[in-house]
């Protein structure tokens, strides 16, 4: 297949059960096109972290696969999986560690093999696209809550991933903060899979969504029609804001 058409993350058949016997997944299947954005959304308990810990080789020993830009993500490519899947935690702490700013973003590419001025270009561009390349010297708990959840992501965006997969990305952010990283996310040329529970967030940001509910897709469609779609939503525990109306 030419490369140009591989579908940025293809999941088939996906089934997973934890150690204990606890089974997540029971048979994931979805495909993402390149350039896309995407929301995944669902109840607690769905399998939603479970899914995403899959698509850069976290987790592994189920059964069906997964595809990045037509590389299976298994242990011969993991290098590669790795580089192409960037992760942003829910919260920023998790990935921010380095004593600066720019030394959190350097790290990643740094440990592969970038170094010098290719490097400070690369972690330049990266904070540029977020809005804080001001804030390179900078200790990252100098930052506000907001502006670290920002360089979580220019450290992946260093990597210069296929797909952003965002773990809850407007949880605990001001309004203010809310709409910067909102814009971020829509000037950004890359494949989006945002995990959210801000279905008026989803909306706004990703005209397409995934319901996984209770180990399986569920629902794969238009966001505004999913949303609109009141037996869904109740089926799926999924919950719209008081007085929100998603066709407005």
């Amino acid at each position: 297949m030419d490369a140009v058409t591989e579908a940025s993350l293809e999941v088939s058949g996906l089934a997973f059960a934890y150690p204990d016997g606890h089974q997540a997944l029971f048979g994931v299947d979805f495909r993402i096109e390149r350039g896309e954005r995407v929301a995944l959304l669902g109840p607690n308990g769905a399998g939603k972290t479970t899914l995403v810990l899959h698509l850069n080789g976290i987790l592994d020993g189920g059964t069906g696969s997964v595809r990045v830009a037509g590389l299976p993500v298994d242990r011969a490519h993991m290098a590669e999986i790795r580089r192409k899947v960037g992760i942003v935690f829910q919260d920023p702490d998790d990935q921010l560690f380095m004593p600066t700013v720019r030394e959190d973003v350097a790290f990643g590419p740094a440990a592969a093999g970038l170094k010098g001025a290719e490097l400070q270009a690369r972690v330049e561009r990266a904070l540029e696209r977020v809005g804080m390349a001001e804030f390179q010297d900078r200790p990252p708990h100098h930052l506000s809550f907001g502006q670290r959840r920002r360089v979580a992501v220019a450290t992946v965006l260093a990597m210069e991933p296929e797909i952003l997969v965002l773990d809850e990305p407007s949880s605990n952010l001001d309004p203010a903060s809310r709409r910067e990283l909102a814009d971020i996310l829509r000037s950004l040329d890359v494949t989006v899979l945002m995990v959210t529970h801000d279905l008026p967030y989803a909306l706004e940001l990703c005209p397409r969504s995934l319901v996984l509910s209770e180990g399986v897709i569920a629902a794969d469609g238009k966001t505004a029609e999913l949303l609109a779609n009141d037996e869904l939503m109740r089926t799926h525990r999924l919950e719209l804001p008081f007085g929100f109306d998603p066709s407005r």
